[in-house]
């Protein structure tokens, strides 16, 4: 029953992190190059999970799965972000 609850909360966690992340990149970067450049998903990805990794360890249902899959979802979600807002510029 625990592992069910945490992966559920670890699922929700993830897919909110990459929607806002995505969001996040289209609407407020829209206009920054670096955001396009390839290391720009892996330096958020990481970032998000060294930030995550001291949190997760003081709450109970959650641990360093969560906080990986947290970078994860943030990496992806910058670069779909990054994607989509290439793809709507004129020229590509």
């Amino acid at each position: 029953m625990w592992f069910i609850l945490s992966f559920a909360a670890s699922l929700i966690l993830a897919i909110l992190a990459y929607a806002q992340a995505k969001n996040f990149v289209t609407r407020r970067l829209r206009y920054v190059d670096a955001v396009q450049s390839a290391l720009a998903p892996i330096v958020a990805g990481v970032a998000v999970a060294v930030i995550a990794l001291p949190l997760v360890a003081f709450l109970p249902l959650v641990g360093v799965g969560t906080a990986l899959s947290l970078g994860l979802a943030v990496g992806a979600g910058v670069a779909a972000g990054a994607r989509e807002v290439r793809h709507k510029l004129p020229g590509y």
